[in-house]
């Protein structure tokens, strides 16, 4: 009969499912280790004033500055 056997392999699926469990937090503490993320800063991307990404922030330019006039309105 299969009453006996039953508990032998509902034992066997909890080992393995225990094992399978301990190997993957294992790796996940593998892959946290040795990450080579840094945080925000290497995520980031700049786009050049030609359109290229880059991974270097554009030079600041300094602001033209330009005179505003008043454009002069003439009612002819």
């Amino acid at each position: 009969m299969a009453g006996p056997n039953n508990s032998y392999i509902k034992k066997q699926k909890t080992e393995k499912r225990l094992k399978k469990r301990k190997e993957k937090e294992k790796k996940k503490q593998y892959r946290k280790e040795n990450s080579p993320g840094g945080g925000l800063d290497n995520m980031i991307a700049y786009v050049d004033k030609f359109g290229n990404i880059t991974s270097e922030p554009p030079e600041e330019e300094p602001e033209k500055e330009t005179e505003e006039q008043p454009a002069e309105r003439r009612n002819d």
